[in-house]
């Protein structure tokens, strides 16, 4: 795979080297020569020196149509620029941008970056599962960590034994997809009650997690 990544600072340097180790062929464009220079001797491969939010700089790396572009500066409007030029000047495939505050993460995406990553909110979210929701098991993770579906399992004299989902006041970003009772699997309603022991699959947005946690009183 084909990958160009904007930025050599600890994100870049260490992506680019975690690229070549899994046998892709990266090319960097860093904006400051000394660091460009540095890392295209310490890991041997094309490094351009420029702003990697210019056309010039861009078409100049000769990077017209590879897999991906990857910008992970500390700024989120280069990151942005970086990737709307390579997806519309130069027929990049998929464009990944590092967002440094949370906030502008919707917007880049309405925007066209195809992937935002947001390190502030993976570690809020590995915290809540780790830490706050210990009872609810993330199996799958959905859209870039927006949404998932997680396991839980309902403990023993558990407090809200024999209550129906209707009156858990569960919230509206989330679905109950199965319950599971010994051997049978049930699609549930709002009627269908819940018991101890347990185990309920469900979906929803993640930044619900710890709102279903104080639904279903799982402290």
């Amino acid at each position: 795979m084909k990958v160009v990544i904007i930025g050599g600072g600890k994100v870049g340097y260490y992506l680019v080297k975690t690229l070549l180790e899994h046998g892709h062929d990266p090319v960097l464009i860093e904006i400051n020569k000394q660091l460009a220079h540095f890392i295209a001797n310490d890991l041997d491969i094309p490094v351009i020196s420029g702003d990697g939010t210019s056309l010039d700089v861009l078409e100049s790396a000769d990077i017209d149509g590879f897999d991906a572009l990857i910008s992970v500066t500390g700024k989120d409007q280069n990151n942005l620029i970086a990737c709307q030029i390579a997806k519309n000047n130069l027929h990049i495939k998929r464009t990944v941008a590092k967002v440094n505050n949370p906030k502008n993460a919707s917007v880049m995406r309405q925007l066209g970056i195809d992937i935002v990553i947001s390190s502030t909110d993976a570690i809020a979210r590995l915290l809540e599962r780790e830490v706050d929701t210990a009872r609810i098991k993330q199996l799958i993770s959905l859209n870039q960590g927006e949404n998932s579906i997680n396991e839980i399992n309902l403990p023993e004299h558990y407090k809200y034994h024999g209550k129906k989902l209707a009156e858990l006041k569960l919230p509206e970003q989330c679905i109950i997809v199965s319950i599971t009772r010994g051997n049978q699997v049930i699609i549930p309603r709002g009627n269908t009650a819940v018991f101890s022991g347990d185990k309920i699959l469900i979906m929803c947005k993640s930044a619900a997690v710890h709102s279903i946690k104080t639904a279903l009183r799982l402290d």
